[in-house]
């Protein structure tokens, strides 16, 4: 049998983290779920290209490569 306070903590633990998965699928709903306008969706090929394209040189790049005098 399990001492009483070991069964209290494990109730506390699982009410707490179902409040939080509630908490954070409200907020995920009322931000996450919809785009604002329908003129927001864009192609996906175009998200990919954006994200997985490299990165622009940064202006200390542009200095340190020994192309600006």
């Amino acid at each position: 049998m399990k001492p009483p306070g070991r069964r209290s903590l494990a109730l506390a633990l699982t009410i707490a983290l179902a409040v939080k998965a509630v908490l954070l699928y409200g907020l995920w709903y009322a931000f996450f779920s919809h785009p604002q306008t329908k003129k927001m969706r864009l192609p996906t090929g175009q998200v990919e290209q954006h994200l997985l394209a490299a990165p622009a040189p940064t202006l200390n790049e542009k200095v340190n490569d020994g192309t600006h005098r």
